[in-house]
């Protein structure tokens, strides 16, 4: 069995379509793209694929991560290639590496969001980025299933700053962009929760939705607060092992260290 780690993305329009609705689609482009899947025992057996962290219907994402399983060798790259074909545009899959690390729902431990502001001066939202990081915890709260949870929105923030659109010209109306660094962390902190939590310690509220956009996810380096590639790991145990790259370790050895 081979495992194929993919990135797709969820642009334009179809931001708006449910974690559900894409489950539905990715199936189909399986089926179109005559990928040999592998499927769960039982008396309903589905293809074995799993989804790792979702983003929230109605935003966008250039990185959502999953992982399927084939009872034959593919080619990461033709698969991807033959996959992107079957879906709709703006659902496309964008990377693919051979599974050759394990625990990539764990990578997922940071992401990073932007924000459209419209209609939000860049001065505006700068102040409320700096009252809402100075707070040492901003409440929030959530409607859930079972009712109004009240939550930290604060911790799980690990940077967050506000830029001037270059969208922004005389006539065409105020835009800040804001750049989201969050944890994931439970319960999990969304964009709307900073949102909610701008509003409430200084009163920042945008006239119209904000546009929400992931741009990464992965692993979080405390020292340089930036968020990695979690494929990256596969990526290199995939070079690692292959002949060109074991023929180069070999050529880089010391003399008479084969034999040795």
């Amino acid at each position: 069995m081979q495992r194929i780690r993919l990135r797709y993305t969820k642009r334009g329009r179809l931001r708006f379509t449910s974690h559900r609705d894409f489950q539905r689609a990715f199936e189909r482009a399986l089926r179109r793209a005559e990928v040999p899947m592998a499927y769960s025992a039982g008396f309903t057996p589905h293809p074995k694929v799993s989804y790792a962290n979702a983003a929230p219907t109605g935003t966008g994402s250039e990185a959502e991560y999953l992982e399927i399983a084939l009872t034959a060798s593919r080619d990461p790259e033709t698969l991807r290639a033959l996959l992107d074909e079957s879906l709709p545009t703006g659902l496309d899959i964008v990377d693919a590496v051979e599974a050759r690390t394990s625990g990539l729902a764990d990578r997922l431990q940071a992401s990073v969001w932007e924000l459209r502001l419209e209609g939000v001066p860049v001065e505006d939202a700068e102040k409320a980025v700096s009252t809402f990081l100075a707070a040492e915890a901003v409440e929030v709260q959530r409607k859930t299933k079972n009712g109004i949870r009240t939550f930290d929105c604060r911790g799980a923030v690990a940077d967050l700053w506000a830029a001037e659109s270059a969208a922004d010209r005389p006539g065409v109306g105020a835009c800040a962009i804001l750049r989201l660094v969050v944890r994931h962390l439970t319960p999990a902190v969304r964009p709307d929760d900073v949102l909610s939590g701008l509003r409430a310690v200084a009163d920042l509220a945008p006239p119209v939705p904000a546009a929400v956009t992931r741009l990464a996810q992965g692993l979080f380096d405390e020292e340089s607060g930036t968020v990695t590639d979690p494929l990256a790991p596969d990526r290199e145990a995939t070079e690692a092992a292959s002949p060109t790259a074991a023929a180069a370790a070999a050529a880089k050895a010391p003399e008479g260290a084969a034999s040795a």
